[in-house]
């Protein structure tokens, strides 16, 4: 793991690189985010296809200790899932999961009404980059990249993809296998004006699973589903 490096410009306060070995570890480093999440924050993923988008927001909601079974939400713009009284946060706030691999512009994601749930929740928005910078001053920035594909464990490409060059490929994010991954954090606006604690150790906080071993139970991430259907209103998870 590498120490916040600060950026300067307008661009993000600090960036912080991040190498995990599992699929399980991607889970566990969310996770421990989700510990220190508070409501409003906001969070926009991006990566390349089957980077492990979806585990990280079900580790993020197992930290928050929102209501289990996060999925995908390719075909439903808007998912809520609620904060479980008898979690490890009960009174937190509720995970609102949003994909916006179809939506093309910053407009289209007001369209979704996300206003009404930004002050109390917290939002992950796949695919968001370019589209939700509009919704709060302060964001996490999480980028994923798989090690497939480059020389030497280096991801194979420096950059998010661009949904609109894949547009006959959804983002199911199902190959959520144990190759290497870099996890880049990007921290904007007052709120993440230094890295949280959850990134500060010299390891991922609580990682068990090593190449080799087995991994503790109930560390493995919810399996990914998709639904066919695309409600007008967020779907509560309930």
């Amino acid at each position: 793991m590498n120490g916040p490096e600060k950026v300067p410009g307008n661009g993000p306060v600090w960036e912080r690189s991040i190498e995990v070995l599992t699929a399980a570890q991607t889970h566990e480093l969310a996770a421990a985010l989700g510990a220190v999440v508070e409501p409003g924050d906001l969070l926009v993923l991006t990566g390349e296809l089957g980077a492990g988008k979806t585990t990280f927001t079900q580790g993020l909601g197992e930290g928050m200790g929102v209501r289990p079974g996060i999925i995908s939400p390719t075909f439903v713009l808007v998912r809520i899932h609620p904060n479980l009284a008898d979690g490890p946060r009960p009174g937190g706030p509720d995970l609102v999961h949003v994909d916006a691999y179809r939506l093309e512009s910053a407009a289209e994601i007001d369209d979704i009404d996300l206003e009404n749930t930004m002050d109390s929740a917290v939002t992950v928005v796949e695919w968001g980059r370019g589209r939700v910078e509009h919704l709060s001053e302060s964001r996490l920035e999480v980028e994923l990249h798989r090690s497939r594909g480059g020389a030497d464990g280096v991801p194979a490409t420096g950059h998010a993809v661009d949904p609109a060059a894949h547009s006959s490929v959804l983002d199911f994010d199902t190959d959520d296998d144990d190759e290497p991954r870099t996890v880049v954090v990007r921290g904007f606006g007052p709120r993440w004006a230094e890295p949280p604690a959850a990134l500060g150790a010299g390891r991922i906080p609580g990682s068990g699973p090593r190449p080799g071993s087995e991994p503790r139970p109930g560390s493995q991430p919810h399996p990914a589903t998709t639904s066919a259907t695309t409600p007008q209103t967020p779907e509560r998870n309930s």
